[in-house]
């Protein structure tokens, strides 16, 4: 009886250890957390690795587009990570094609190298990226509190003077007509299409109010980026139901939380502020974005540096779009 009293004790000792183990392996997963990418020819990403009740998961925004869940993600050793994205590649009405792209990521210290492989149009491709930890994210700031310096005019209305393409070798679409920040990316009915580019203010601001008005055409689409980082959605939602990727949302992160767009063709105003990474925007007079978080950059931004001043920026490539009494005032 003894004997059996002993080797239970002893089982339960075992598997006691045994789950304080698991559990500090757990804990030591040293990808655990959000990564700021920055992806080789000039691409920003976001990774958010997390594990709750044992399953590891993540999230993983590349590029452009949105942050979505990914397809798997698995330690292949102690310092490898494996996390895999699906794509659909549609060919034609009765065929299409899952297309499967491979993070392979190793951490030092507080850096991630990394490279994504998958299927080309020539065969395999190969991209190298790297990655940091995003910084912790700040309290959220009492608005009330917050100070503000002199108002700048980004846009003096006559031309396109304190901004510049993105990107020089695109097209610009934008100019000034009768006041007024005209964007009409026109494609020719025959030949080649065109590149068009995004603009963006020759200065860079921290923390800021943004005011500006905006009219989107039916069906179009544009974007107002915060330092280079946060698209505040500008597009034709009228009459749909709130989503995080229609009209005065943080762009696949912060869904709206009343519907407050206008009808396509009339002039909307936006009151956006950013205040130690947390966002509020206020659009046609209704408060649909409260002090929210911003956990990291958005589709289409230029750096994955949260703490570094950037510029405004106004998406031209997607839509006609026009803007008026576009005015910062930065905080203090």
């Amino acid at each position: 009886m003894k004997n059996t009293i002993n080797l239970s004790l002893l089982l339960i000792i075992l598997l006691s250890s045994f789950g304080t183990a698991f559990s500090k392996t757990q804990l030591a997963n040293p990808f655990i957390g959000m990564w700021g990418l920055k992806i080789e020819g000039g691409g920003v990403g976001w990774l958010h690795v997390n594990e709750e009740k044992g399953f590891l998961d993540a999230e993983l925004l590349w590029i452009g587009g949105s942050v979505l869940p990914v397809s798997n993600v698995y330690l292949a050793d102690e310092n490898t990570l494996v996390v895999t994205r699906t794509t659909v590649s549609r060919k034609n009405d009765e065929r299409s094609h899952t297309l499967t792209h491979t993070l392979r990521i190793k951490k030092t210290g507080d850096s991630l190298k990394g490279t994504v492989t998958g299927p080309g149009r020539n065969g395999e491709y190969l991209t190298n990226f790297t990655g940091s930890i995003m910084p912790p994210m700040p309290k959220k700031p009492d608005l009330s509190k917050v100070t503000y310096g002199k108002p700048i005019t980004l846009f003096n209305g006559k031309d396109l003077t304190g901004w510049e393409l993105i990107n020089p070798n695109q097209k610009n679409g934008f100019m000034a007509k009768d006041g007024i920040l005209v964007n009409d990316p026109k494609q020719p009915e025959n030949g080649d299409r065109i590149s068009y580019g995004n603009i963006r203010t020759k200065q860079e601001f921290k923390d800021f109010n943004l005011k500006l008005e905006v009219n989107v055409p039916e069906g179009s689409n544009s974007g107002v980026y915060l330092r280079g980082l946060y698209e505040i959605q500008v597009v034709d939602s009228y009459g749909k139901s709130v989503d995080s990727h229609n009209m005065g949302a943080l762009y696949s992160r912060v869904t709206p939380s009343t519907a407050a767009e206008k009808q396509p063709g009339e002039w909307q105003s936006m009151d956006i502020t950013l205040v130690d990474r947390h966002v509020t925007v206020i659009l046609n007079g209704k408060k649909i974005i409260d002090n929210e978080p911003a956990w990291g950059p958005t589709g289409g931004a230029i750096s994955a540096d949260v703490l570094a001043p950037g510029p405004v920026f106004l998406q031209g490539d997607h839509g006609s779009v026009s803007y008026r009494n576009i005015v910062l005032t930065p905080v203090e």
